[in-house]
């Protein structure tokens, strides 16, 4: 024997015998709900903050003690924000597409060069890299550029 809801024998009544736990009478809503970002982590509120860094890192020399602790203190705070639950998270994507992929080849590269010239120890004929890029943040604007790519690359990874 079929098992009837209570609205379909004809009248608004429950049956009988009590509930039968059937919900098609109960308004569904066809709203999806999202959670509001907070209004610090917006782009109008976060691009300028991220310009105001940079322009502050900016002014210390490459690899001195004064930019070094800037940098841990940017990315130590960056990295709080990630483990906590404060920002606003975008949805993770299942898989890694096929270009994303390649992507990874001269990333994986660059950091195996890097870690080989660090722990051989950097030289006139070996040097790291980034050794090598530091004639390029020797100026203030490219200092500036570099620490607001880094930023932002880093803000992007800790939404993930």
């Amino acid at each position: 024997m079929a098992r009837e809801s209570g609205l379909t024998r004809g009248g608004g009544a429950l049956p009988a015998g009590g509930s039968t736990s059937d919900n098609r009478c109960v308004e569904q809503s066809s709203e999806l709900t999202v959670e509001v970002a907070q209004p610090w982590a917006r782009p109008v509120v976060l691009v300028p903050v991220f310009v105001l860094l940079s322009a502050v890192g900016g002014l210390f020399p490459s690899f001195s003690l004064e930019a070094n602790l800037y940098v841990l203190a940017i990315g130590g705070t960056l990295f709080w924000l990630g483990l906590s639950n404060r920002v606003p998270r975008r949805p993770v994507p299942l898989r890694l597409r096929r270009s994303g992929l390649w992507w990874l080849v001269p990333a994986l590269t660059l950091a195996i060069v890097e870690l080989v010239t660090f722990v051989g120890g950097s030289t006139y004929d070996y040097p790291t890299l980034s050794l090598l890029a530091d004639p390029l943040f020797e100026g203030y604007l490219a200092r500036t550029a570099g620490y607001f790519g880094w930023v932002t690359a880093f803000w992007g990874l800790i939404r993930r």
